[in-house]
This record gives structure tokens, C-alpha cells and sequence, in this order.
């Protein structure tokens, strides 16, 4: 049976390990338990993690800017895909959102990651085509 409950900090290093083998996923430095410790106090009840007998098998990380929603690194172990694991975390977080008065949620997915862009697609996402993304870093270390 998957349960799903509120990602806390305690879970990072089961959370990483699965983001870290997860195909069509980045892991940067941004990505430290520090961080993540201090996204989840920002965001609290948004982000989300699967379990099954006690073994995290999927995550996904969600923010807000407190107008619209950020939905990142959602992760499913893949030898639980196929069982709605992905879109019952999604749902959670899209659904903490609305509660909290935020009823739109972007996304990132990488050009090549055909797969990722499936699943939001079946599940109602929609591509911004007219959009471009920019970045910019005040660091020097290019994996930030």
C-alpha cells in the first residue's frame, strides 16, 4: 500500500538517492540537505513524498512565490511506475496550492525528457511555447 505524506527534512537522503537515479533529472548544489531544509520551512505542506512498507519509492518538491506554484523534481522509483504514485503527488501538491489560494502551477522539463513531458501532458499540463527561461548566477560555481 503507498502512502503519502509531507516531506520533511528527515527524509533528504532517501529523497536525493531517488532524484539522483532518476533519468531526465539534475541534482545541483542548490539541491543540498541545507537547502532543501530551508525550502521546505519556506513552503511548508506543499512537497510531498510516497511510501511503501516504510521505503520512500517517490517525491516531488513544490514551492510558491505566493502567486503561482513551482512543482520540481518529481520522482517516481521506476519499479513503482505505472501505479499513479506520480499523479497522486502531483495532485497533493497542485491541491496544498489551491488551499493556500494559488490555482496555477509551472514547471520545468528538459527539452530531451520526452517522457516527463508525457506524463504532465496526460495528466492536463500544457507546454509555453511562448516563453523562454533565463538564468542568471552570482557565483562562480556553475553547479549552483
Amino acid at each position: 500500500m503507498i502512502k503519502i505524506r509531507e516531506m520533511n527534512i528527515a527524509d533528504y537522503e532517501a529523497v536525493i538517492a531517488l532524484w539522483a537515479q532518476t533519468e531526465g533529472m539534475s541534482i545541483r548544489d542548490a539541491d543540498s540537505k541545507e537547502n532543501i531544509a530551508r525550502y521546505l520551512v519556506r513552503n511548508p505542506g506543499l512537497s510531498f513524498i510516497a511510501e511503501s512498507n516504510n521505503e520512500i519509492v517517490g517525491a516531488v518538491l513544490v514551492g510558491t512565490d505566493g502567486r503561482r506554484g513551482y512543482l520540481q523534481h518529481l520522482a517516481v522509483s521506476e519499479k513503482y511506475r505505472g501505479q499513479h504514485i506520480g499523479k497522486k503527488l502531483v495532485d497533493n501538491a497542485t491541491n496544498a496550492l489551491a488551499v493556500l489560494g494559488i490555482p496555477k502551477t509551472h514547471l520545468f522539463v528538459y527539452n530531451d525528457n520526452i517522457n516527463a513531458q508525457q506524463f504532465y501532458e496526460r495528466m492536463g499540463w500544457f507546454p509555453r511555447d511562448e516563453v523562454r527561461m533565463y538564468s542568471f548566477n552570482r557565483s562562480d560555481n556553475s553547479n549552483a
